[in-house]
């Protein structure tokens, strides 16, 4: 009976806010018809903004109300009111959850009474229930009525309350369309970048190395010993040409991945900070550094291609992020220790970077989390920035794909 009790209680404390929730609806529509009325009269067009976002606090209150309740969030769908009059209200009258949140609360017009019957039930519960359960031992047959009429206003308030197909049409548009932007923003800083590493780095060294074979050339006849020193001046110098050629061909996509996969790529990006070690951390630059790895193969060059593997997309934003994460650990944290964490997930990836610095990690302040955040938003993945002043900093990504 207790139990019995207890539950009737807590349906109807659910209801009881319902019926608050509906009075205030019921007074917020005619604020809504003298919004409109001002509005057609232009002068409060102003206040339609506003009178949507109220809405959209009332259905949120609602969505949260039915959560707690049934322990099933109710998603949310709309399109942001923001910049000017014009847009705002534009915004207001055709995103598809202002729609839906009007219908519902027309509908909680009525419906939203529905707390007014625990009244009854609790009057006729307690004297029939008391007595059919309390002393006959039975169950009890009136008040786990006010559960169910709790469980019908949350399933009319989730059935009209959740977005439309049409809504999260809309949604998924403005997110594609944000993504977009910001893909093609990575994309011309990854361009303005290999530009800059080409003319700063590369071709200054091929430059003075023309000057050089050509010094060498003049200086031949005369003095055969300078031009020979000239000469292995320049081969050093094309060697070094070589070498920044082979970074900038690293930073557009490192060859490592093609031939070992995504697994044996990280450990040879970690073992540049040092030699492995038996307890299989990779250290060094002051930074140690293990790699855990579950679910992927460790390949090696000319190894036959046995097994699943992310697509390249999925693998070089990967090792872009970690790259970047250790980068930024080794220049910013003062950490000693990091750790990698690349895991396969039945429909994606999950790469967890986290180094024991001092925090404080910030996307503004140019630590390169913007671009990481904009690589992986590329591919409808997700980045998870924890970092807390004094530590530790954790950068978990998930990235879709198909195995």
């Amino acid at each position: 009976m207790r139990n019995t009790v207890r539950q009737a209680a807590r349906a109807t404390v659910q209801l009881a806010g319902a019926v608050v929730l509906a009075f205030f609806s019921i007074i917020f529509i005619t604020v809504l018809l003298i919004t409109a009325v001002a509005t057609l009269a232009v002068v409060g067009a102003g206040l339609l903004p506003e009178t949507v976002l109220l809405i959209r606090r009332m259905a949120g209150a609602k969505r949260r109300a039915v959560a707690a309740w049934s322990g099933r969030e109710i998603p949310e769908a709309y399109l942001p009111i923001e910049g000017p009059l014009r847009e705002r209200l534009r915004t207001a009258v055709r995103d598809p959850g202002t729609h839906a949140d009007l219908r519902w609360m027309v509908a909680y017009y009525g419906y939203g009474c529905l707390g007014f019957l625990a009244v009854p039930l609790w009057l006729v519960g307690l004297l029939v229930d008391g007595v059919w359960q309390g002393l006959l031992g039975r169950e009890a047959v009136v008040l786990p009525l006010i559960s169910r009429v709790a469980d019908l206003d949350a399933a009319w308030s989730t059935a009209l309350l959740k977005p439309s197909p049409k809504a999260r049409l809309v949604e998924r548009v403005e997110e594609l369309t944000e993504t977009r932007a910001g893909a093609i923003a990575a994309h011309g800083a990854e361009l303005r970048r290999i530009e800059r590493d080409l003319h700063d780095g590369t071709q200054a060294r091929l430059v003075a190395l023309s000057m050089r074979i050509g010094l060498a050339k003049r200086a031949y006849e005369r003095d055969p010993e300078a031009a020979r020193k000239l000469l292995d001046d320049a081969q050093d110098q094309a060697e070094e040409a070589l070498t920044e050629l082979r970074h900038v061909v690293r930073g557009i996509h490192p060859p490592i991945l093609t031939d070992r996969g995504l697994a044996g790529a990280v450990r040879a990006l970690t073992a540049r900070w040092g030699s492995p070690r038996s307890s299989g951390a990779e250290s060094g630059g002051g930074l140690d550094v293990t790699v855990r790895v579950e679910g992927l193969e460790d390949r090696h060059a000319g190894a036959a291609d046995d097994g699943p593997r992310p697509p390249a997309a999925v693998e070089a934003a990967a090792y872009f992020v970690v790259a970047e994460a250790l980068t930024n650990a080794a220049k910013h944290s003062g950490a000693e220790r990091a750790s990698v964490q690349l895991v396969r997930l039945p429909a994606g990836l999950r790469v967890v970077v986290r180094d024991e610095g001092c925090g404080g990690a910030d996307e503004a302040g140019g630590s390169g989390l913007l671009g990481m955040r904009r690589r992986v938003a590329a591919l409808d993945g997700t980045l998870l920035v924890t970092s807390p002043a004094g530590g530790p900093t954790v950068i978990e990504v998930e990235l879709p794909c198909v195995w």
